[in-house]
């Protein structure tokens, strides 16, 4: 008897398991499906326009790129020379000759961690979130910035100046972010589609954080923002797929670390303008300045 309610129940169970996986399949497919309909992917690119269009919020964080800039190269190229070959003659045992190709994206994301956490560190600081708050300001959302910091009048009356915080300042460095891209390195030793797969699944993972700010000046909870990214999976997936890319290129993730961050506020412009024909082509001419970018405290000339 039970031998035979065993053969009945095996059945259901792979039946169990086979529609999980075509459950899950689809919940992967659509989400992939939003993510390139939603156009999201393209506000990082929108965010390299916008900066170069707009000397004004580039010119005072020139320094801080230069260090940035000589700090990816000299990471870059020690990962290279140190870490490059050794890990070819381990890959040559598993993908023979195209272990020289599969070894470069290792290499740059090992290189990349690094980066990251010595820019974010030492060079970054408050820049991002000011050049957010910059840009919804010129977008004419003024009384959304208002929300997390002052502002007040410039002396030329064609100015603001971003002043204090009045919201607590986010994380610079997120470890969950760094320890779930390590433990997907290896799925770049998959010819493309191992790749593919480890930008998108960080990309997933690592999108909504650049609306962070956004959630924070909208005073959204913990439930309205999982609402949210909920909603807009295929979106924030887009868009944080995007930035990494963005931010491999070797010597220069330093300034997509800003012009994300510039991207990420557009995007939360054209978010926050739907709905209101009204204002649907309205944008505030401002002189903008960031002097001591990147010092956390430091007032802000728009």
């Amino acid at each position: 008897m039970s031998n035979s309610q065993g053969r009945k129940r095996q059945p259901s169970t792979g039946n169990a398991i086979a529609e999980s996986a075509k459950r899950q399949i689809k919940e992967v497919g659509d989400t992939a499906q939003d993510a390139v309909i939603s156009g999201a992917w393209g506000y990082p690119i929108y965010g390299i326009y916008y900066i170069l269009a707009h000397p004004a919020l580039i010119k005072p964080l020139l320094p801080t790129l230069f260090k940035g800039v000589l700090i990816s190269i000299g990471v870059v190229v020690g990962a290279f020379s140190f870490a490059y070959l050794p890990q070819v003659a381990v890959l040559a045992f598993v993908s023979g000759p195209l272990a020289f190709g599969l070894a470069v994206p290792l290499v740059l994301g090992e290189a990349y961690v690094v980066i990251t956490f010595l820019t974010k560190a030492l060079l970054v600081g408050q820049a991002g979130l000011d050049l957010f708050d910059a840009v919804l300001l010129q977008k004419g959302h003024s009384t959304l910035v208002a929300n997390g910091r002052q502002i007040s009048p410039g002396s030329n009356g064609k100015s603001k100046v971003l002043g204090t915080l009045l919201s607590k300042p986010l994380s610079k460095f997120s470890t969950d972010n760094v320890v779930r891209y390590i433990l997907t390195l290896p799925l770049n030793l998959i010819p493309v589609v191992g790749t593919v797969f480890f930008l998108g699944f960080n990309g997933f993972k690592s999108g909504p954080g650049y609306h962070a700010r956004y959630f924070q000046l909208k005073g959204y909870d913990k439930t309205k923002r999982q609402e949210l990214i909920k909603k807009r999976r295929g979106a924030y997936t887009a868009f944080g797929t995007m930035a990494m890319v963005l931010n491999l290129i070797p010597g220069l993730s330093i300034l997509f670390t800003f012009t994300n961050a510039v991207g990420a506020a557009l995007w939360a412009s054209d978010l926050e303008r739907k709905g209101k024909p009204t204002t649907a082509n309205e944008e505030v001419e401002v002189e903008v300045s960031l002097p001591n970018a990147g010092r956390s405290g430091a007032r802000k000339d728009l």
